[in-house]
């Protein structure tokens, strides 16, 4: 992924309105992230820990989407990342669609690693903190990653 600006970031949102995006907490680490190693941007907002956020290219544009932890969720917990397909801490995450279909109520929700990083770990660039056997052909891991992640986005943008 190209390194992103904060106006880059603010720009993207799709499930956001205008005022949002101007008040939504930027990750402080933003110039030092491993930019060659991502695939999205993901972080989780340090003021407001039920909102999460991430942003990715999709069909040639930058698609920022606004994610809140489910309410009925208890936190992270051992599972399956929907994105990465790697076990560990996971959240049920849920986006307003976007556009009219967001705004009438409608969202989708999976789940996604709650720290974000499914593109460092899809690298094994990141380690694991559970016991899981690790896949070896990295490029298909990525290739995977790049599949579910465009999947969920492309839901996002669908109207319901």
């Amino acid at each position: 992924m190209k390194p992103l600006t904060e106006t880059d970031v603010r720009a993207s949102f799709v499930n956001l309105t205008k005022g949002a995006t101007k008040r939504l907490n930027l990750p402080a680490d933003l110039a030092e992230r491993p930019w060659e190693d991502l695939d999205y941007l993901g972080w989780q907002d340090p003021k407001a820990p039920q909102n999460h956020y991430l942003v990715t290219e999709h069909d040639g544009r930058l698609c920022g989407i606004a994610l809140r932890a489910s309410r009925e969720s208890r936190g992270p917990r051992k599972t399956m990342c929907a994105l990465c397909a790697t076990v560990g801490d996971v959240a049920l995450l849920v986006a307003s669609r976007a556009g009219r279909s967001g705004q009438d109520g409608n969202s989708v929700g999976t789940y996604i690693c709650a720290d974000l990083d499914c593109s460092l770990k899809a690298r094994n660039k990141r380690k694991l903190d559970t016991p899981v056997i690790h896949e070896t052909l990295s490029a298909e891991q990525v290739d995977r990653l790049l599949g579910n992640l465009d999947s969920f986005v492309a839901r996002v943008l669908r109207p319901a």
